[in-house]
């Protein structure tokens, strides 16, 4: 049998921890990693128009516990990631980019506030619901980066939509800010009693899975 690619050792390692060991920290500069894994994942336009919060005071997580049909890891694991998506895309939101894009790059200023007003007619195509099925969608990119991360580094994660967002919105306090809360990950190490973590991943076989063209 041939030795299996550290990539697919990774995917293999890793699953949705369900108890995770309170006593065992997440190192800082690796929490500093992780979440410029998230800052750095791809997104449409290159916008990124998402926000990431990093919930460690244990007072918020007791009330995002609450939140969350009271799933055990909001308040066992070392950190909660929680990536939110911008309800909308604003011309705001767009000259900062381009702004940004001069500031790092450089390049023809003229293109660029050209390519920001194409950007800013396509925003205003779409509806305020479809804008935030968009926004939502680039979270879901990070997470997939964040996840196989996570499991490079051996570090536990478990991404969770079984959350209440409005109450989420509240106890944030991200009204104001026009943020959505998309996906929630606890993040920490794996409890020994935790027996998912012995179960063969169950996956649809390649042959099934794939179709060649």
């Amino acid at each position: 049998m041939t030795e299996q690619h550290p990539i697919l050792q990774d995917l293999h390692w890793r699953y949705a921890t369900k108890q995770f060991d309170a006593s065992k920290k997440i190192e800082a500069k690796n929490i500093t990693i992780l979440a410029d894994v998230v800052r750095l994942a791809p997104s449409s336009y290159g916008l990124q128009p998402l926000k990431l919060l990093i919930i460690t005071d244990p007072s918020i997580r007791t009330r995002l516990q609450e939140a969350s049909y009271n799933q055990s890891q909001l308040t066992t694991a070392s950190h909660i990631f929680v990536i939110c998506a911008n309800e909308n895309v604003t011309e705001k939101h767009i000259d900062y980019h381009i702004d940004n894009t001069l500031t790092i790059r450089g390049g023809d200023e003229t293109k660029l506030q050209h390519y920001g007003e194409f950007l800013k007619k396509s925003m205003s195509k779409l509806s305020a619901e479809e804008q935030l099925n968009w926004t939502s969608k680039q979270a879901y990119i990070a997470l997939g980066h964040l996840l196989h991360a996570c499991a490079q580094l051996r570090i536990d994660a478990t991404p969770m939509e079984g959350f209440e967002p409005d109450k989420y919105i509240d106890i944030l306090q991200l009204n104001s800010k026009k943020l959505k809360p998309i996906l929630t990950i606890p993040l920490g190490y794996r409890s020994e009693n935790d027996h998912h973590q012995n179960s063969a991943k169950v996956r649809i076989p390649a042959a099934d899975f794939i179709d060649w063209y």
